[in-house]
């Protein structure tokens, strides 16, 4: 198994947009990129601490590939706004990869790339791409909430 970390807004819909595909067989949404140890959802929340919103995943590289979570990843938000995605603003809400080896530096930069050439978007894309540092999991009613909240 692999990992992969990807914040696109708010963890609880990019969650399920990734739990739902073929080959990924774990996630849990929680926080990375800041500077704070143990962080809580209000912290985060706060903008203090500088984390981002993310969903970290488990995925079986014989089944899905980097490269198509990738896709996925660009596909469900809008990777030129800049600590916003709909109605979540913040820097938490960023846009942001969190690559755990060579080959994933590679393969996002190189991703970035072709959707910032592809002409999709009139502005440029603001992803950040860095190295994945602790992930911090998320209190437990974020876990799977939309999961969660569809089988009541």
């Amino acid at each position: 198994m692999n990992k992969a970390t990807f914040a696109a807004g708010c963890f609880w819909s990019v969650e399920e947009k990734f739990r739902v595909l073929e080959g990924v067989i774990d996630t849990d949404v929680g926080y990375m990129g800041g500077s704070i140890e143990h962080p809580t959802y209000e912290l985060v929340c706060s903008g203090a601490g500088g984390h981002a919103e993310v969903v970290d995943l488990e995925y079986d590289p014989a089944r899905i590939s980097y490269q198509q979570l990738l896709e996925r990843f660009f596909a469900l938000h809008n990777p030129t706004s800049l600590n916003r995605q709909g109605w979540d603003i913040g820097s938490q809400y960023r846009s942001a990869i969190f690559y755990y080896n060579p080959e994933q530096h590679q393969l996002a930069t190189e991703m970035k790339a072709t959707v910032d050439a592809s002409g999709r978007y009139d502005d440029p894309v603001v992803t950040e791409i860095a190295p994945a540092t602790t992930f911090w999991r998320a209190e437990e009613y974020h876990q799977r909430y939309i999961q969660k909240k569809s089988q009541m």
